[in-house]
């Protein structure tokens, strides 16, 4: 079964965490789909989405985090279960139950460069690949959110999940992310790397003709995989972003055409998933 996927671009600031929170909560609301979703960026943006800032500090506090189980599994060679470290029924909306998360912490940039110092990248990947070996097992969808740029940390991730999925904004710099990660790809091919799953056009300003231009030449070239789906820059989708201390309804975070736009693209993800699975 394949259902990892590591959402990715190598330019920041595309809106790649809001977009996973509402894949996953729509995943949970509307399919019933059981949704593990790993904080792999030292920002930590998808935890703080998914639980109250209070709850987080404490896990990090105790040790409870994707960068705890990384000392370890990773630099000390000891035996870590990765089910420890998740968090289970997370998330502000009432009718998305099933979302579990491995919350991150701002030392994940410390761990990689001891994980570079001590030469024990082969040690990574193989934490690695047996957290998404038996995650795959346990959940109907793993999301990976990982850090812009490639860390030995975001290549690891990128090389062992069944997928990757790249949310990009309309404009240039971000789509020179999208040409970089194209090019890495193909190097070192024996390694591995997942399969590109596809392109979302994020963070699109209706109003602005450049946006469109940048939409048009995105589709145009096929190789990007684009999502038909494109997902406006709206208010309602950026405030979804902040937890709520009171559950919610997934229609009043998500409403209108910003939650139609969500499903709608939620849809065409199965759809894409379910076909890649026949293959």
């Amino acid at each position: 079964m394949r259902n990892t996927i590591t959402v990715m671009n190598a330019k920041g600031g595309v809106g790649k965490s809001t977009l996973v929170l509402a894949l996953a909560e729509t995943l949970s609301a509307f399919h019933g789909k059981r949704v593990l979703v790993v904080d792999a960026d030292a920002q930590s943006s998808i935890s703080h989405m998914l639980m109250p800032q209070q709850q987080l500090t404490v896990l990090q506090d105790e040790g409870q985090t994707l960068v705890d189980f990384f000392v370890a599994s990773v630099l000390k060679d000891e035996p870590a279960l990765w089910r420890q470290y998740v968090v289970t029924g997370v998330s502000d909306v009432d009718d998305a139950r099933s979302i579990d998360l491995i919350p991150c912490d701002t030392n994940l940039t410390l761990l990689e460069r001891e994980i570079s110092k001590s030469d024990r990248e082969a040690n990574l990947r193989r934490a690695i690949n047996q957290l998404l070996s038996e995650a795959r097992m346990a959940y109907d969808f793993v999301f990976i959110d990982s850090a812009p740029g490639l860390s030995v940390v975001t290549e690891s991730w990128l090389r062992e999940a069944d997928f990757h999925l790249t949310p990009t904004r309309p404009d240039y710099i971000s789509t020179r992310g999208l040409a970089f990660l194209r090019k890495f790809r193909q190097r070192n091919p024996e390694m591995g790397f997942g399969e590109l799953l596809g392109t979302i056009i994020n963070m699109k300003d209706p109003q602005a003709p450049e946006d469109e231009q940048y939409d048009h030449w995105l589709r145009g070239d096929p190789e990007n995989r684009c999502f038909r789906q494109a997902m406006l820059r709206v208010t309602p989708l950026q405030s979804a972003a902040y937890f709520s201390p009171r559950p919610r309804s997934y229609w009043a975070k998500y409403p209108g055409a910003t939650g139609d736009q969500v499903r709608s693209l939620t849809q065409e993800l199965l759809a894409r998933a379910n076909e890649l699975q026949r293959r």
